[in-house]
């Protein structure tokens, strides 16, 4: 009996006739087919990190490191500020780069409540309203770094006539 039974699972596992063969042959592809194209619809669902927010994200990383740079000038210029014209400009330098960090930290809240985590990090996709605000938020950044670089330059120059 026990040879019966062995010869019955071999069958179903290796089949006999030509038949069932092709059968179970056409049953694996047609297995081995819906695995993959399962995995690739998984893949597609997560989505690769959106373009647009990676490149605004990196002019944030561009401008971020130079926020001490801001608060050191700000403390050098400060020094010299008085109420002659030359300390009138120091004064204007100074107010510049404070703009520029106060404008740096508020396009960082802004943008931190727009967007959550994972559309930030991880290229979660965006709703197309949020895709619009993504647009306004890279000229944003855009904006932002030229006025961090622009009065960064402005106070270094004036520091440097001295």
């Amino acid at each position: 009996m026990k040879q019966k039974s062995i010869h019955n699972s071999r069958t179903l596992i290796f089949p006999k006739t030509k038949h069932m063969k092709k059968a179970v042959r056409i049953l694996l592809l047609t297995l081995i087919v819906s695995v993959v194209s399962s995995c690739k619809e998984k893949a597609e669902k997560t989505s690769p990190k959106n373009e647009q927010m990676t490149k605004v994200m990196a002019i944030h990383d561009e401008v971020m490191p130079k926020m001490s740079v801001l608060g050191n000038l700000i403390g050098e210029l400060s020094s010299k500020e008085d109420s002659t014209t030359s300390g009138e400009r120091y004064q204007n330098a100074s107010k510049d780069l404070q703009a520029a960090h106060k404008a740096m930290m508020d396009w960082m809240q802004g943008f931190g409540k727009r967007f959550d985590p994972d559309e930030i990090l991880n290229g979660k996709a965006l709703t197309s309203q949020k895709q619009l605000w993504l647009n306004e938020e890279e000229e944003k950044v855009k904006a932002l770094r030229d006025q961090i670089n622009s009065s960064i330059k402005m106070a270094e120059e004036l520091l440097a006539k001295e």
